[in-house]
Order: structure tokens, then C-alpha cells, then sequence
């Protein structure tokens, strides 16, 4: 219900309104889950007895993050994933202005 109550928050409409929220309630013995739908399709189910509403909001707008990240590569005409050698990951680099 927490969870539920995160997602229809002002805040949360304002940043993303066209997100849609389905509400399905059971009433079997099931443990609570939520399951989201990503824009591509991509669904993941979070056990809602063992997560805070709050880590699950986290990574939800942490995988639309990388979704979004992800389009503007595609749309730049890029490659995805982009891929860092190790070495260039430990180089140090000087500072820009």
C-alpha cells in the first residue's frame, strides 16, 4: 500500500505522466508482489513483504534511467552497451574547464 501510495504522489505524476498504474488485488494467500512493465517491455517483479516501498521506487528510476540513457545512445546512432576497456576505467584524467 505504500508502494501504491508513492506511485500517486503528485511528485511522481509531475515527473512521469505517462506512467500508468494498474492495481490488482489478490485474494489468495499469495505474498504481496509488485510487477512492473518497463517501456520496453521488460517486466520484474519485486517481493513487496521483503522490500521497502522505497528501495523498490529506487530501482525503478533507476532502470528508467538506464532506459532512457540507452535511447539516446540508440538515437545518436551508437552502439549499446557501451563497452570501457579496464585499462581507460583506472587512467586518471586531468581536470576540465
Amino acid at each position: 500500500m505504500e508502494f501504491l501510495a508513492q506511485c500517486n504522489a503528485c511528485k511522481a505524476k509531475e515527473s512521469n505522466p505517462a506512467y500508468q498504474v494498474v492495481v490488482k488485488r489478490r485474494t489468495d494467500d499469495h505474498p504481496p508482489q509488485i510487477t512492473v512493465t518497463f517501456v520496453n517491455g521488460v517486466e520484474e517483479m519485486f517481493d513487496a513483504t521483503a522490500t521497502p516501498a522505497q528501495d523498490i521506487r529506487n530501482m525503478i528510476l533507476k532502470k528508467g534511467q538506464m532506459l532512457e540513457t540507452e535511447q539516446m545512445f540508440k538515437e545518436a546512432g551508437e552502439k549499446w552497451h557501451v563497452v570501457i576497456p579496464e585499462e581507460e576505467l583506472s587512467q586518471s584524467f586531468p581536470g576540465t574547464k
